[in-house]
């Protein structure tokens, strides 16, 4: 599900910039310690608007490569330091994966997916009210923030339950939860 931090024509942040510096300093680094995660602050500036990088995710979906293109897209952003909201860039990385580069290229300078794209910011946004980032939407729950791997699995297990109507490790559930 997308989420554009800072969509057009909102401006973008500097990386020289001290709120970016704090906030990785601060939140992001020590974030991806924890999680083992290789992360830099990336040094493109300004930060890249990111509407045509998720244009792209549309095309690499219909083609089958929706999953491996977002790691990619992560990757080549907050590993390599690409400026994904880059055209040429895109089209290269898209390469990488097998995909169409010339036919990628055109369906973002055409805007082929951009109503897809937004109808899906227009889900993220009002219809999941997701409003930050990381999200999970688990079955009917939405969680927002940092959670660990032991709740996120309880969260999960609870779903399953419930979906089921089943019961899981000696508790009974119903659509209420597990008791």
């Amino acid at each position: 599900m997308p989420f554009e931090l800072r969509p057009e024509p909102q401006p973008t942040l500097r990386p020289e910039g001290e709120y970016l510096k704090n906030a990785w300093k601060n939140t992001v680094y020590p974030l991806a310690e924890r999680f083992g995660v290789k992360m830099v602050l990336p040094r493109v500036s300004p930060q890249p608007h990111t509407r045509l990088a998720f244009e792209g995710y549309q095309y690499a979906k219909e083609h089958g490569k929706g999953e491996v293109y977002n790691h990619r897209m992560f990757t080549a952003f907050f590993q390599e330091e690409k400026d994904i909201g880059d055209i040429h860039v895109l089209t290269e990385l898209a390469e990488e994966l097998g995909l169409d580069g010339e036919d990628f290229r055109k369906a973002l300078e055409t805007g082929r997916y951009r109503e897809e794209h937004r109808k899906a910011l227009r889900h993220a946004y009002e219809e999941m009210n997701i409003q930050a980032v990381p999200t999970f939407v688990i079955g009917s729950r939405v969680l927002t923030g940092l959670y660990d791997a032991d709740v996120l699995e309880r969260v999960i297990e609870e779903e399953l339950s419930r979906r089921s109507g089943k019961t899981r490790g000696g508790f009974a559930c119903d659509a209420d939860g597990c008791d």
